[in-house]
């Protein structure tokens, strides 16, 4: 059956279309059974639940928590180094366009509580080995305004095509999600009664408790690419059953170029260990699920050696005639037989002990997951072997956390990824101007109001003649937003250590330039022009006092002595804070028009400079 608009005219997405989609769906969901098996398993394992229950729901083997700590550990280092974007410009005149969206990217972070999607994507990304980022455009927000939203995907509802590396290379990709079937007839009114609840077809999780399907619709976000010519025009189709909820391509009016403008789809999947012929990787839980299982087992077979050595039990001779109630109870003084009671009546049982090599190797387990890891204790706030320096403890973190950093490396391209799709939101649908509060200079309270006037496409003439569009690009560099608490006490050392060295002093401003230009720490161009602008600023100070000097020599010199004081010279003649001697020729003159031949050059550039201000021309 052939959808039709009230023209009678045939559309371009109707049920033959979704018909071809489901099965496009179900085969791809084939494709990734193995990869939905895997994570259904590692969440299992992250509860602690990898191990089987008896009838009574006990596990038959105990859980240590060897692997837990491995992946909280992982995610509280990803999380010191939650990331911040820096928009930097490709031409000189977008300077200005870059530092705004700098300020106001973080607003919009903020706004989609990101700090919360980034941690979920963190955890997702430890334990199966990738994380999902979903980034759309939502109509419903400010009022209907709309703006950004940010989400952290489930993998076990994104399918795609299987053999890519990159999910911008799927020919489709559908997005699965479960809807309450009354408030999605309420929002389509002219499907009432024609949505049925169907068997949602995602991998389910074993659930600790019941969650029922019964009154829900699977609706599927239905992404697909074509081309106009060489450009790639994303569309997007809802659909429920055979049912079009919604069609770009069967809107063509209002959506000339597909669903966004920037043609991609909207996820980003960031991998943790990649993997060939897929865009998602494998996590810490796959690398060490034996390893845990080892010490399962191992760690089980220990605690039941120490209660079986614990608990004394006996073998009693059935004619042995002794009576078991008051053998068994310790407060009894006597126990009570009958006959003769003979050495091989009651005899205790002998529980072999286990010895310290098992002991060892589970200790030897245990070093090697924390090897392999990279979960060492420096980076965990444990023993640092007697070191209390922060430089130092900085340091052996630095040494030991090198998996960690590239783990955020990759991390922060996938946050890049995100940021990019976010500017490319922005530029097609922020038209109207909208206020940010931002932070602005010192971290003050700032107001900034901005639109995609700018960034839009700008269409370029030479000599009367279209020559195309200017497209406004950015570049996106991605940076820690907090550093750890022993690398800020070793930042603050390095800060004490450079201005006892006298580096921030403006007589030094040469050889500071030098040490500083040499050194490699964060934030060192701001050093760099702080000693810039405090150079020239004593420089312009020192111009200014010398002619101040001149001109009170001339008109006041009563008030020499506290123009001295003021620029910084003491009795001796020397400028107490750029440390130049000056000598009371230097401040000799006869007139504010005239120099004596003996006057020090610094007061004649001073005094040329007031003179060429004074004389109108």
């Amino acid at each position: 059956m052939e959808i039709k608009d009230s023209n009678s005219i045939v559309l371009p997405i109707g049920q033959e279309q979704i018909k071809k989609a489901w099965q496009d769906l179900m085969k791809y969901k084939g494709d990734k059974a193995q990869l939905d098996k895997k994570i259904v398993s590692n969440e299992q394992w992250w509860k602690l639940r990898q191990w089987n229950l008896t009838e009574d729901g006990k596990e038959e083997t105990k859980a240590s928590t060897r692997l837990w700590n491995v992946v909280v550990s992982k995610h509280a280092e990803a999380m010191d180094a939650f990331p911040e974007p820096n928009m930097l410009p490709r031409r000189s005149d977008d300077r200005e366009e870059a530092k705004k969206l700098t300020s106001i990217m973080p607003v919009i972070l903020e706004q989609n509580n990101f700090r919360k999607v980034y941690s979920d994507i963190q955890w997702y990304k430890l334990k199966q080995g990738g994380g999902v980022y979903g980034i759309f455009w939502d109509t419903t927000k400010h009022g209907g305004l709309g703006d950004i939203t940010i989400k952290d995907i489930d993998a076990l509802s994104l399918f795609w095509e299987s053999g890519i590396k990159d999910i911008q290379d799927s020919k489709q990709v559908f997005y699965v999600t479960l809807e309450d079937t009354e408030s999605l007839e309420g929002r389509y009114p002219d499907l009432k009664d024609n949505l049925k609840g169907d068997n949602y077809i995602v991998t389910k999780y074993q659930y600790d408790d019941n969650v029922d399907t019964t009154d829900k619709t699977t609706v599927v976000d239905w992404y697909y690419h074509k081309y106009n010519g060489s450009q790639k025009i994303l569309h997007y189709c809802k659909f429920a059953g055979t049912q079009v909820l919604f069609s770009t391509e069967n809107d063509p009016e209002n959506y000339p170029n597909g669903w966004y403008d920037h043609g991609l789809y909207p996820f980003v999947i960031d991998p943790l260990f990649p993997v060939m012929g897929t865009p998602f990787g494998y996590g810490y839980i796959d690398i060490f699920k034996g390893e845990q299982e080892d010490l399962d087992l191992l760690g089980t077979a220990v605690v039941q050696n120490a209660l079986q050595a614990a608990k004394s039990r006996y073998f009693i001779r059935g004619d042995g005639a002794v009576n078991e109630e008051e053998f068994a109870d310790w407060n009894k003084d006597f126990v009570h037989t009958n006959g003769n009671l003979g050495e091989d009546s009651i005899k205790k049982i002998e529980v072999p002990l286990l010895n310290g090599n098992y002991l060892d190797l589970i200790e030897a387990k245990h070093a090697e997951m924390k090897e392999n890891s990279g979960n060492w204790d420096a980076n965990n706030g444990g023993s640092t072997s007697g070191v209390t320096a922060a430089a130092a403890i900085a340091a052996m973190q630095e040494a030991g956390g090198k998996q960690s950093r590239d783990s955020s490396g990759m991390s922060y391209e996938g946050f890049r990824l995100v940021v990019s799709q976010c500017v490319e939101l922005v530029r097609q649908f922020y038209d109207l101007p909208r206020q940010f509060r931002i932070l602005g200079d010192y971290g003050q309270e700032a107001f900034t109001t901005y639109s995609n006037a700018y960034i839009k496409p700008q269409e370029q003439t030479m000599n009367g003649t279209n020559i195309g569009y200017r497209r406004v690009e950015f570049d996106i560099e991605v940076v820690p937003q907090k550093a750890t608490v022993y690398s800020k006490m070793a930042q603050n050392e390095l800060a004490i250590q450079l201005y006892n060295l006298g580096v921030f002093a403006p007589q030094n401003v040469d050889p500071a330039l030098a040490l500083i230009e040499a050194m490699d720490f964060d934030h060192k161009e701001k050093i760099i022009e702080k000693i810039k602008k405090n150079a020239d600023l004593q420089q312009r100070l020192v111009q200014l006092g010398q002619l101040a000097l001149g001109m009170a020599q001339q008109y006041d010199p009563g008030a020499m002595n506290m123009i001295a004081q003021i620029v910084g010279i003491g009795g001796n003649g020397t400028n107490l804070i750029s440390g130049a001697r000056v000598s009371p020729e230097m401040i000799k003159t006869d007139a504010l028009g005239g120099v004596k031949p003996e006057e020090h050059g610094f007061v004649q550039n001073a005094r040329a400079q007031a003179r060429g201000a004074a004389i109108p021309n």
